[in-house]
């Protein structure tokens, strides 16, 4: 773990950072949108797995059923397509943002420097 934290800190430099920065925030202006709208298009306005806490194996079921064919395929293209995308660009985001601002915030032999692999935990 420490050869990890310290590759990320090595690598975290000003550019990579900033590109890491820009990378997160035109993915939030440009793809979050609309991945939002046709999720919202696709189930009509109904429930959605992603979004209830709790449902029983019935109430999935009449998810699924009020999506429709076409709505259970763009379901399923999302999921193998923005839910695996979107973790690695989040995570690239923070891993870089908290190398590079915890390498100028504390001391180099300090256990902070380690915070930049939670991360990686919670992807």
């Amino acid at each position: 773990m420490t050869s990890i934290s310290k590759w990320f800190r090595r690598i975290s430099t000003n550019g990579v950072a900033l590109s890491a920065l820009v990378i997160f925030l035109v993915f939030m202006v440009a793809v979050l949108p609309g991945q939002a709208a046709s999720a919202e298009t696709q189930s009509q306005g109904g429930d959605s797995p992603d979004t209830s806490l709790v449902y029983t194996k019935e109430k999935l079921y009449a998810m699924a059923e009020s999506y429709g064919e076409s709505g259970r395929n763009a379901y399923i293209r999302a999921r193998w397509t923005f839910d695996l995308i979107f973790p690695f660009i989040y995570a690239a985001f923070l891993v870089t943002s908290i190398s590079w601002l915890y390498q100028k915030t504390f001391p180099k032999d300090s256990l902070w420097q380690y915070a930049n692999l939670a991360p990686v935990l919670g992807m």
